[in-house]
C-alpha cells in the first residue's frame, strides 16, 4: 500500500508541477512555430541529444496524460521529417501509453477486479479473446481520447505485450497524418486543421475495416464448411427442434411465441427424461421414502415410532399419478395450441438443412429448416462390465417401468455410482425397506462437492440403512448357484455381493447416434462440440441441454435453449453467449445439498484465493424446532471482501434457501446486503442472514471498537 501511495504521489506531483509552472504554455502550436528556427539549429548541431530529449518529454507527457501530445507530434514532423518523426513518435507514444496503462493497473487494477470482478468477467473473457482486435479498432479512431483508453485498459486483464503491440499498430496511421502535417508547420494554424471531415472519415473506415475483415473471414469459413452442400432456396420452417425434453420444449415455445414457424420432433414421450424418468418420478419417490423414515423415527417429534407398512405398488402408483398430473404441461395438445407444429417420430438429418422424419404413425415426412436446434438429451451410461447381459441391470430410465411390475420393494439392491442419482435413489429405496449397497470407485460419495459435504452425505446414507462401499471397483457380474452376484475389488482383494436388482447410476452420455450427425461430419466429443454461442460444426445448427453439456441439469437445458433459439433466429444481427457463472444445482438427499458458484475444491483448482464463512444449522431456531439441525451454510468470499464467490448449503430445504444467494451473486450483492435484509422469524432462510453475520463478526473494525470503548468509558464519567 505504501508503494502505491508513493507512486500516486509522484504522479500527482508531476501533474501539479506541469500546471503550477504553466509548462503547458510551452506545448502550444504558437510557441512551437515561434521557436522552430532555434530548435532546428539545435537539432542540426546535436541530432541525437535533441531526439533523446524530445523522446523522453513525449513519453512523460503521454504517461501523465497531460495535454500536449498532439502539438509534439506536429513538432516531430517539423524537426525530424516524416520518416524519423514517425519512428520517434510511434515508439514514444506507445511507451508512454504503456506506462499510463501500467500505472492504472498498479494503482487500481486489483481493487477494480476485487470489487467488480464478477460483473467484469464477461469483459475480461472478451478482452482475453479479442483484446488486440478491439484495441486496434479504437486506436484507429482519433475521436477516442487516447489517455482514457490507456487508463481504462489498465483495469482489464489484457496482457502487457498484447497491449503494447496493438497500441503501436493502432496509433501508427494517426501518427503519420500528424507528423506529415508537421512538415508543413508554417501553414498549420491550429491542431483541428489537421483533421478534416475527410481525414476523420478515413480513420473511421480504417477502424471498421477489421470488423469488415472479420465478417469476410467468417463468410470464407462458412463457404468452406458448407462446401459440397446445396442450400435450399426456400425453407419449410424457420426452426426445427429435435427433442421434446426441457431444452426442446423451451426452444420451440420461444420460437412460436414470436411467430416463427417451428416444428418440434419427438420420437418418445413428451417432457423428456426429466418428466418421465428423472426429476419428477425420483422426487415423488423421495417424498414417500421421507414419510416412511419420519414414521420410523416419530419419537424425535414426541410421537410413538412405528414401522410403516410399505405398499410398494401404491408408492409406484403415486409416482405414476404425479407424472400424469404434470404431463399436460408438456403435452402435444398444449404446444400445438401455443402454435408449435409437433411431429411424433424419429428425426434424421439427410443434409445440413433437411430433416427426414419416420413418423410414429408409420408415415414419413421431410422438412427443411433455416436453423435447427438439437436437444436430444442424454441416456444413462452403462459401463462394459462382463456378465451384465446375463444378470440384467436397471438404469434411471428403465427403473420405473420395472418397479411398476413389482408387488414389493426389491429385497437386495446394489447401486453402482455415488453421484447425485445413485445417492438419492439409494437412500429412498433403503428407507422403503430394501437392503441397499452403494458401490463407489472413488474414495467418497458426491465427489463434486467438498469433503465436509461428502461426510454429511455418507452419514445420511448410512443412517438410512445404506451399506456404503467406497474405494471399491466393480469388475463383473455373474450367476452363482442361481444367485446374481457382482464382483468388486478393493485393496483387500475381490468380494462377491448378491443382489436382486442392480441399478447402474455412473453418469449419463449425450444422445448423438442415429441423427445423421456422423454422415454430415458434425463434430462430437462425448457431447456435441459447439462454440460459445452453442453453434455446432454447421453454424445454423445449435444445441441445448445434455447433448451440449457441460452441465446435465434440467434448468441448464432451459437456460441454453433461450440462447440457442435467439441466436438461431436472430444471429445474423446479434449473437448471445450463455453464462454458467451463477448456475445452481441441488442433490435431493435428506438433508439436501445445494450449490452455486465455487466450492473450496474448485477454488483451489483454479488458484483463486478465498476465505470460508460457515454457519451451522444446529444454531438456528427453526432448524432446532424442526429437529433438522444437520447441515450448514458455507460461503466463499475473497479475503477481506464480502463479495460472494460461491455457496454450499446442506440441510432441510437447501435448494430453496440457495435462491437468495443466486440472486445476490447475479446482481453483485455482497453479504452485507443479505445481512441488512429482514428475514421472517423463525424460518430456515434466517440461516442465510446469520451466515452473513458470521462474516461480519470476523471483519469487525477492531480499531473503531476500541475508540467506542473509550467513548463509552468517558460518557459514564
Amino acid at each position: 500500500m505504501l508503494k502505491k501511495l508513493l507512486v500516486l504521489a509522484v504522479i500527482v506531483a508531476a501533474i501539479f508541477a506541469f500546471f503550477h509552472y504553466d509548462l503547458g504554455s510551452q506545448l502550444t502550436l504558437e510557441n512551437l512555430k515561434s521557436q522552430q528556427e532555434a530548435i532546428d539549429a539545435q537539432y542540426r548541431a546535436n541530432p541525437l541529444v535533441i531526439i533523446g530529449i524530445f523522446f523522453l518529454i513525449y513519453v512523460a507527457v503521454t504517461a501523465l496524460s497531460i495535454p500536449g501530445a498532439a502539438v509534439m507530434t506536429l513538432a516531430a514532423g517539423a524537426l525530424f521529417g516524416v520518416v524519423v518523426g514517425t519512428i520517434v513518435v510511434s515508439f514514444a507514444s506507445t511507451i508512454g501509453a504503456t506506462m499510463a496503462f501500467l500505472a492504472s493497473r498498479y494503482l487500481l487494477g486489483d481493487w477494480v477486479q476485487d470489487k467488480f470482478g464478477q460483473r467484469l468477467k464477461k469483459i475480461n473473457e472478451g478482452i482475453e479473446r479479442d483484446g488486440a482486435f478491439y484495441l486496434i479498432s479504437i486506436r484507429l479512431v482519433p475521436a477516442f481520447p487516447f489517455f482514457v483508453v490507456n487508463l481504462l485498459m489498465g483495469l482489464t486483464k489484457i496482457r502487457l505485450l498484447t497491449y503494447f503491440i496493438a497500441s503501436q499498430i493502432g496509433m501508427f496511421a494517426g501518427t503519420i497524418v500528424f507528423v506529415n502535417a508537421g512538415t508543413q508547420l508554417s501553414q498549420v494554424e491550429s491542431v483541428s486543421e489537421v483533421f478534416s471531415p475527410s481525414v476523420i472519415g478515413s480513420f473511421v473506415l480504417l477502424a471498421i475495416f477489421p470488423w469488415i475483415a472479420k465478417g469476410a473471414i467468417g463468410l470464407i469459413k462458412n463457404r468452406k464448411i458448407y462446401k459440397g452442400w446445396t442450400r435450399p432456396k426456400k425453407f419449410d420452417r424457420n426452426l426445427i427442434v429435435i427433442g421434446a425434453g426441457s431444452g426442446g420444449l423451451v426452444s420451440s415455445l420461444i420460437a412460436a411465441t414470436i411467430n416463427a414457424k417451428v416444428t418440434l420432433i419427438e420420437s418418445g414421450k413428451m417432457g423428456g427424461d426429466c418428466l418421465n424418468y428423472g426429476c419428477v418420478p425420483s422426487k415423488a419417490l423421495i417424498k414417500s421414502a421421507k414419510i416412511a423414515e419420519q414414521m420410523q423415527h416419530a419419537d424425535r417429534y414426541g410421537l410413538t415410532a412405528t414401522k410403516p407398512v410399505i405398499n410398494f405398488k401404491n408408492v409406484i402408483a403415486r409416482v405414476e399419478d404425479i407424472i400424469k398430473t404434470i404431463e399436460p404441461h408438456d403435452s402435444v395438445e398444449r404446444f400445438e395450441g401455443l402454435g408449435v407444429d409437433v411431429v411424433q417420430g424419429y428425426a434424421r438429418l439427410t443434409d445440413p438443412w433437411t430433416v427426414e422424419i419416420e413418423r410414429n404413425d408409420g408415415g414419413t415426412q421431410t422438412l427443411t429448416g433455416k436453423a435447427i436446434v438439437l436437444a436430444t438429451g442424454a441416456r444413462p451410461f452403462v459401463p462394459p462390465l462382463p456378465g451384465l447381459e446375463d444378470t440384467g441391470y436397471l438404469t434411471s430410465d428403465t427403473l420405473w417401468e420395472e418397479m411398476a411390475k413389482r408387488e414389493a420393494v426389491p429385497e437386495k439392491m446394489v447401486v453402482l455410482g455415488g453421484g447425485p442419482i445413485g445417492c438419492e435413489l439409494s437412500q429412498s429405496f433403503a428407507r422403503l425397506g430394501s437392503n441397499v449397497t452403494l458401490i463407489e470407485m472413488a474414495g467418497r460419495v458426491m465427489g463434486i462437492e467438498d469433503e465436509d459435504v461428502s461426510e454429511i452425505a455418507s452419514k445420511a446414507l448410512t443412517d438410512s440403512g445404506v451399506t456404503l462401499l467406497c474405494n471399491h471397483k466393480a469388475l463383473r457380474t455373474e450367476m452363482q448357484n442361481g444367485t446374481k452376484m457382482i464382483i468388486v475389488e478393493n485393496d483387500s482383494g475381490e468380494q462377491a455381493l448378491p443382489f436382486d436388482d442392480l441399478l447402474i447410476a455412473v453418469g449419463r452420455a449425450a444422445r448423438l447416434e442415429g441423427f445423421g450427425l456422423e454422415e454430415l461430419g458434425v463434430e462430437t466429443d462425448r457431447t456435441l462440440v459447439t462454440n460459445e454461442h452453442l453453434q455446432a460444426t454447421f453454424p445454423h445448427i445449435y444445441a441445448a441441454g445434455d447433448v451440449a453439456g457441460p452441465y446435465q441439469l434440467t434448468h441448464n437445458a432451459s437456460h441454453q435453449a433461450w440462447f440457442a433459439t435467439v441466436n438461431a433466429l436472430f444471429g445474423r444481427f446479434k449473437k448471445f453467449k450463455p453464462s454458467y457463472e451463477f448456475l445452481p444445482w441441488t442433490t435431493f438427499l435428506d438433508p439436501e445439498i445445494a450449490h452455486v458458484g465455487l466450492n473450496e475444491q474448485e477454488a483451489e483448482k483454479e488458484g483463486i484465493e478465498y476465505e470460508v464463512t460457515k454457519y451451522g444449522l444446529d444454531d438456528l431456531d427453526r432448524a432446532i424446532a424442526e429437529s433438522a439441525t444437520e447441515g450448514f451454510v458455507k460461503v466463499l468470499t475473497p479475503p477481506g471482501k464480502d463479495r460472494i464467490l460461491g455457496v454450499t448449503i446442506v440441510g432441510q430445504n437447501a435448494g430453496e434457501l440457495l435462491t437468495e444467494y443466486v440472486l445476490a451473486m447475479k446482481h453483485g450483492l455482497g453479504l452485507g446486503k443479505i445481512l441488512g435484509t429482514i428475514h421472517t422469524y423463525p424460518t430456515m432462510a434466517e440461516a442465510n442472514k446469520f451466515a452473513a453475520g458470521e462474516w461480519r463478526k470476523k471483519h469487525k473494525p477492531e480499531w473503531a471498537l476500541k475508540w467506542l470503548e473509550r467513548y463509552f468509558n468517558w460518557a459514564r464519567s
